[in-house]
């Protein structure tokens, strides 16, 4: 383990596998509350989804992420105002998080029946 990790698992008081769900949390958290409002449309959609996906593979412990939004809000481009903000309720994303041997794949999804953009762990592996 390099210092500057190992520096840092000393600050958590918990186990590996706790420490791999904060993290996933912590990620979640960072797509939906730094991306929710941003303009969006037809023409912008993949970048969009691009750029939050490296946004959020270059932070610590992410193994894999990927974003997809609902294209199904957007209104045919009329005019300079045919355009949407990004909402929960668009965004769908599914990110793996690997701390040593312990692999916690996130979810986020909208889930009609709450009316709620729910993020949630879908898996916990010990790969040992």
């Amino acid at each position: 383990m390099k210092e500057r990790e190992h520096k840092a698992a000393d600050m958590f008081k918990c186990t590996v596998r706790e420490r791999a769900m904060f993290e996933a949390g912590i990620k979640m958290g960072t797509i939906y509350h730094q991306f929710v409002g941003m303009p969006v449309d037809q023409t912008s959609v993949d970048i969009l989804e691009r750029s939050i996906e490296k946004s959020v593979v270059v932070q610590p412990y992410v193994e894999d992420v990927e974003v997809h939004i609902d294209g199904s809000h957007f209104r045919p481009k009329t005019d300079e105002y045919s355009y949407v903000s990004l909402t929960g309720n668009m965004l769908d994303v599914r990110l793996v998080i690997r701390i040593e041997n312990i692999r916690v794949v996130a979810e986020m999804r909208y889930d009609k029946d709450l009316k709620y953009p729910l993020m949630y762990i879908s898996d916990v592996r010990d790969l040992d």
